[in-house]
């Protein structure tokens, strides 16, 4: 069934508004690490591991939610991913000690990877093929814009009057966006439902696996310097607190920039778009670590550590390609990998800190991540190469 413009356009957003209430939910912790730290009396490494934590609860939610809930329709499924979401968010805003709050943050985490998945594949069928990279860019583009705006936003407003506000307000916006998924996603007129056999295929897949490690290992490079970005402002640049929202404003035009060229990338050539990528955050890594003793340096550098999210929508649209009938847990999965890279480049970032380099330390690891992600690429292309041989003979 084809779909008007309109049509699509409002699916997509609607879609975009429950991405957007992940994108604040997921990273603003990173901004507001500090002012958690100091609530319930933790470092830096430790409150970090909050973020960790919500990353660890995508990566077991993606694969058992997406497998439990193989048969079910996807529009019902993903209102009410978004339900749980908001309720765990809320749940969050009211934690009274910071064993709870680590408990709420992983709860958090179980819904994202498996409603990620699902509106992707919701919207790249509302369109053409040829348009598939930009149509996961939009439907993305809640996640984008709530780096964009979003968590500098939620970051002043933490600063301002208390972090358990941003929670509060992150739960009512994914509370908003189940009623517009409600009201405005179409429901698919074919069965979108697969059997759990089905999808577990996807795990016997070497390119399936392949692709989420080059995300995985990759883009753990970026989250080992975002994580810890805010203490890094504090410590090493030395700057007023209020410098933090207006780094990660700048992180977001980056993000912003860096997905736009991403998917357009994408559809132009997705091989080299990957590649690419991976080549362009191995440079900006490497670089950061310089960067870090001045404010007229660090800025600019976060504006280009956000442009590395042009990798997403290329790896998402080459599990598309690649996963065959697996398409829901490979959708899901994607944000499983990214989520391993947000846990993997948090952790590894914060035992870097303990190292004589401290401050500096975070964009080492980063490099040599995203370096390792290329690595991984370079692998899954020598076997594609030896998959089709083989086929062909």
């Amino acid at each position: 069934m084809s779909y008007s413009r309109s049509q699509v356009a409002i699916a997509i957003f609607a879609m975009a508004i429950g991405t957007f209430s992940i994108g604040i939910g997921e990273f603003v912790m990173m901004g507001l690490l500090p002012d958690v730290g100091a609530d319930f009396s933790t470092s830096a490494q430790q409150t970090g591991h909050l973020i960790s934590l919500y990353a660890f609860g995508v990566v077991i939610g993606a694969p058992l939610i997406t497998l439990l809930s193989a048969r079910a329709p996807r529009k019902p499924l993903i209102i009410t991913l978004m339900l749980i979401y908001s309720a765990s968010n809320l749940l969050s805003a009211r934690a009274e000690s910071f064993a709870e709050l680590q408990l709420f943050r992983f709860i958090s985490g179980l819904p994202h990877g498996a409603y990620g998945g699902i509106v992707c594949l919701l919207a790249a069928g509302l369109v053409k093929k040829s348009q598939r990279g930009m149509a996961v860019t939009m439907v993305m583009m809640g996640l984008t814009v709530a780096i964009l705006v979003g968590n500098p936003l939620a970051t002043w407003f933490g600063q301002l009057l208390d972090w358990r506000t941003v929670y509060m307000g992150v739960g009512l916006v994914a509370l908003t966006a189940a009623l517009l998924i409600v009201a405005c996603v179409p429901t698919p007129e074919q069965a979108t439902s697969t059997r759990v056999r089905t999808e577990l295929q996807a795990l016997k897949n070497s390119q399936v696996l392949l692709t989420l490690a080059i995300g995985s290992v990759g883009f753990g490079g970026m989250f080992a310097v975002l994580s810890y970005l805010s203490p890094t402002l504090l410590e090493a640049t030395q700057v007023h607190k209020y410098w933090i929202p207006i780094a990660l404003l700048i992180y977001g035009l980056g993000s912003f920039t860096g997905s736009i060229i991403g998917g357009k990338l994408t559809d132009m050539n997705m091989k080299w778009a990957i590649a690419g990528s991976l080549g362009w955050a191995i440079i900006v890594l490497a670089v950061f670590p310089f960067s870090i003793y001045s404010l007229y340096t660090i800025l600019p550098m976060a504006f280009c550590l956000g442009t590395t999210a042009m990798l997403v929508p290329a790896l998402q649209v080459r599990l598309m390609d690649v996963a065959g009938e697996s398409q829901t847990l490979a959708a899901s999965l994607n944000h499983a990998a990214f989520n391993i890279a947000n846990g993997l480049g948090a952790f590894l970032g914060g035992l870097s800190l303990n190292s004589a380099l401290t401050w500096q330390a975070t964009g080492w690891v980063g490099c040599l991540l995203a370096l390792s992600g290329l690595f991984v690429f370079i692998i899954t292309k020598h076997h594609s190469r030896k998959s089709a041989i083989h086929i062909s003979l």
